[in-house]
């Protein structure tokens, strides 16, 4: 049987992959790792999903930048397989707090994987890594060999994890892989990011309690693909045996205005009246193009994104709890 360890499961990424695991029927058990301690939310979105069987799932609140922690829980579980999900997400709380970014990210990638290997267990090793760690040039499309440029302590951070996945994979001829996300969106994600800004600010206009929506910039372009398909990536790399780094993105750039249009368009209202430009809002140094370049993960597992752009955004408005 499969000892399957997922950690940052109850985020939106984990919420979905566990969804797709439940939905394989196959014989293992999956352990989640989260620093949620009420998990009914995480059940409920599950159900809403259409899982509802949650007896292969058993969630533990280990503190994964603890090192003794960590071995004795590579120890108890020996897991076959494992998907590092865990970390902060957000760029802009990076600024903030860089040396608590670089604990989560980089302590708990060096814990688990240091772990794994005393214990000589090189189990299938999935690594969360991310677009911000690399430029895509003057067209800003980005593939498994563009330009490192990190300009955030979180993109500092998932790019020296990024270096050891490629080094440990080399050293040990392990199945470890970097899988370099794009920006991934559901009704799941977290108020704080942009699309979920707009949606819920779009919301509170058509019902009169909010009069304009600060925007930084109406031009920015960026991949946006549904987190449910880019899921569906990672499981096809981990089945896969991959090793190395892939690109997972749509491989389509989208403006902010094409995601404004379609959320006051869904509410019949036109954006122009309602949109106030704040450049203060942007992210010095932040590129104006960011787009993936998904050959390599198509040509050699059949993966690319399924859900259209505006069927994403429409499914994020119907949706979102």
């Amino acid at each position: 049987m499969e000892n399957i360890l997922i950690t940052g499961i109850t985020g939106q990424d984990g919420i979905f992959l566990t969804h797709k695991l439940i939905k394989q029927n196959k014989n293992f058990s999956i352990i989640g790792i989260s620093r949620q301690k009420d998990l009914v939310p995480f059940y409920n979105k599950l159900k809403l999903l259409g899982t509802d069987d949650f007896s292969k799932v058993k969630i533990l609140h280990t503190d994964l930048t603890n090192k003794q922690a960590v071995d004795l829980l590579i120890k108890e579980v020996s897991p076959t397989r494992v998907f590092n999900l865990s970390g902060p997400s957000s760029v802009y709380d990076s600024l903030n707090y860089p040396e608590h970014t670089n604990k989560l990210i980089t302590g708990i990638f060096d814990n688990l994987t240091e772990s794994l290997i005393t214990h000589e267990n090189f189990c299938n090793f999935f690594q969360a890594s991310s677009s911000e760690m690399l430029s895509g040039g003057l067209d800003g499309v980005i593939d498994e060999n563009s330009e490192e440029k990190p300009n955030s302590p979180y993109a500092i951070s998932k790019l020296n994890n990024h270096k050891k996945v490629l080094k440990l994979s080399d050293e040990f001829s392990w199945n470890i892989i970097s899988g370099i996300m794009f920006n991934h969106e559901s009704e799941f994600r977290d108020s704080n990011y942009l699309t979920s800004k707009i949606i819920s600010g779009v919301k509170n206009i058509n019902n009169n309690k909010l009069e304009f929506l600060d925007i930084g910039s109406i031009d920015y372009m960026r991949d946006w693909s549904f987190a449910g398909d880019v899921m569906d990536a990672i499981v096809k790399l981990s089945y896969g045996n991959a090793q190395g780094s892939y690109i997972i993105g749509s491989g389509v750039g989208h403006t902010i205005q094409e995601i404004l249009e379609i959320v006051f368009g869904y509410y019949d209202l036109n954006w122009k009246k309602y949109v106030s430009i704040d450049k203060n809002l942007l992210r010095e140094g932040d590129p104006k193009v960011k787009i993936a370049n998904p050959k390599k993960i198509f040509s050699e597992f059949g993966w690319k994104a399924e859900t259209s752009f505006s069927d994403l955004i429409i499914r994020c408005i119907e949706k979102s709890i």
